[in-house]
C-alpha cells in the first residue's frame, strides 16, 4: 500500500489531500487538510511573495509534514500555482520551503493546472459538453470540454484576491470599482477566441469561491449537510439572484451570511466575478458545481501511471 500525499499549494490557500493506494489502483482518501495563507497578498505589480505571507505558508507547510512525516511507504507530489509562477521571488521561495520543510514544490504551468482540473472533474462528474471554471485567488482556469475531451484551455491571471485587490472590492463596494472589474473581466474573456464556442453549454465549478456559491444556496434552502455540493446545480437567475444579494452587503453583513466563511468574506465578490460573466457571456443556464479538480486530477494521473505499469509488466 502507498500513502500518496497531493500537496497543492494556491494564491489563497494551501491544501494536502492524502490517499491510500491499494492493489489494483484502488484508493481510499484518510486525510484532507486546508489552510489559509493569503500567499498572493499585496504581492503589487512587482509580483514580489511577501515575508508575512511566506512565513505563514511554511508554518502551514510544517503543520501538513508533522502529518504525513509519520506515515510509511510514502510518495508526495507538491505543486504550487498561480502566485508562485507570477512571483518574481520564485526561486528564493522554493529554496526556502526544500530547506525548511524539505519537500521539492514543483510550479506547474496554468495549461497544467487547467488539465489536471478537467481530469480531477472528467473522473467523478459526467463532463461531456460543458466548460469547467476553476477560479482560484490569483488565476481562473476555463477548460471547454466536448464530445468528452478537452478542446481548449487556458489559464487567465484573475482571481479572488488579485480582484479584490485591484478594484477595493472587500468591503463596500462603489459602482465604479464594480463597473471597472466587471469590464476588466469581460474583456479577457472576449480575448480568448475559442471561448464562444462554449455557447449555451452547461459550465462545471471549481474552487473555493464556486464552492461558497453552492454552500451559501444550500443553506439558504436549508439543505441537509451543506458541505456536499459534488453534482448540485444552480439555475442561472439562482446565482444571479444570490451575487446581487452578496453585492450589496458590506464586509460585516458578508461575514454573517450563512455558507460564507468570515476567511472569505472579503474576496467572495471578486471571486465570483469571473463565473456570473462566463455564465452570462456564454448565455449558459446552470452551474453544476465539483468538489474534484487538481489534486484529485494529480491522484487519478498517479492511479492511471499505475494501471499502465502493470500491463506494461505483462
Amino acid at each position: 500500500m502507498e500513502n500518496f500525499a497531493v500537496i497543492d499549494l494556491g494564491s489563497n490557500s494551501v491544501r494536502m489531500t492524502i490517499s491510500q493506494i491499494g492493489k489494483n489502483a484502488t484508493y481510499q482518501t484518510v486525510t484532507q487538510m486546508k489552510e489559509y495563507v493569503r500567499l498572493s497578498e499585496n504581492m503589487g505589480v512587482e509580483k514580489i511573495l511577501q515575508p508575512d505571507a511566506i512565513d505563514r505558508t511554511l508554518t502551514a507547510l510544517q503543520g501538513f509534514k508533522d502529518v504525513y512525516s509519520k506515515l510509511d511507504n510514502l510518495t508526495i507530489k507538491a505543486v504550487a500555482t498561480a502566485a508562485v509562477r507570477q512571483a518574481t521571488n520564485q526561486k528564493q521561495f522554493l529554496k526556502r520551503v526544500k530547506n525548511d520543510i524539505g519537500i521539492d514544490l514543483e510550479v506547474i504551468s496554468g495549461s497544467q493546472e487547467a488539465y489536471y482540473d478537467y481530469v480531477g472533474v472528467s473522473e467523478t462528474l459526467p463532463a461531456v459538453n460543458c466548460v469547467i471554471i476553476d477560479t482560484g485567488g490569483a488565476s481562473a482556469e476555463v477548460i471547454l470540454v466536448q464530445n468528452g475531451r478537452v478542446n481548449n484551455l487556458i489559464s487567465i491571471p484573475v482571481g479572488s484576491v488579485t480582484l479584490s485587490s485591484k478594484f477595493e472590492l472587500s468591503d463596500e463596494i462603489s459602482a465604479q470599482e464594480f463597473f471597472k472589474a466587471t469590464i476588466f473581466v469581460d474583456r479577457l474573456f472576449q480575448n480568448v477566441w475559442w471561448l464562444k464556442n462554449g455557447l449555451n453549454l452547461p459550465i462545471i465549478g471549481l474552487g473555493g469561491s464556486n464552492r461558497t456559491l453552492a454552500k451559501i444556496n444550500r443553506r439558504y434552502n436549508n439543505l441537509l449537510d451543506t458541505d456536499d455540493i459534488h453534482g448540485y446545480q444552480l439555475r442561472d437567475d439562482q446565482v444571479n439572484d444570490t451575487f446581487q444579494r452578496i453585492l450589496g452587503e458590506n464586509l460585516e453583513e458578508r461575514k454573517k451570511v450563512p455558507g460564507i466563511s468570515k476567511t472569505r468574506a472579503d474576496i467572495i465578490v471578486g471571486g465570483l466575478i469571473p463565473l456570473v460573466l462566463l455564465m452570462n457571456y456564454l448565455d449558459s443556464d446552470r452551474i453544476i458545481f465539483s468538489t474534484s479538480g487538481l489534486r484529485e486530477g494529480i491522484l487519478f494521473e498517479r492511479l492511471h501511471q499505475m494501471i499502465q505499469a502493470e500491463v506494461t509488466k505483462k
